[in-house]
């Protein structure tokens, strides 16, 4: 994949997009959730376990956008970035068939990490048949 700048701009975009919101999570949760209209509340309990996978994927946002900068880690940050917006926007369809419709924002994310992960995964396969 040597000389490609567009899986650089998608693994720097999926990057940049983790770190954010798993850093804004990890931050301050509470006004984060607010912003799709949930209401969390103070429960430190909750809290706790909504801040521990926002570090997880504020830690696959560094590793991701790594990949665009250390060409070793490039295969790694495909990967990565293609299982955790695939997970993200199917487990958001699975919640949708089960819970009902989210808020608008919501699934739009869901759209959104949907084709990321695509992309991703394009590039993914793209850079396997390489080998």
């Amino acid at each position: 994949m040597k000389g490609s700048i567009f899986y650089k701009i998608v693994l720097c975009i999926a990057g940049i997009i983790a770190i954010g919101i798993g850093g804004a999570i990890l931050i301050s949760p509470i006004d984060f959730f607010a912003s799709n209209q949930i209401d969390i509340g103070n429960n430190a309990s909750l809290l706790s376990e909504i801040r521990a996978p926002a570090g997880a994927l504020l830690a696959c946002g560094i590793l991701i956008l790594s990949g665009v900068f250390v060409s070793k880690l490039t295969y790694t940050s495909l990967i990565v970035s293609s299982l955790v917006y695939l997970s993200y926007g199917i487990s958001r369809i699975i919640g949708i068939g089960i819970d009902g419709m989210p808020s608008d924002s919501l699934v739009y994310a869901a759209v959104f990490e949907i084709i990321i992960g695509l992309v991703c995964m394009f590039f993914l396969l793209k850079y396997t048949h390489k080998q």
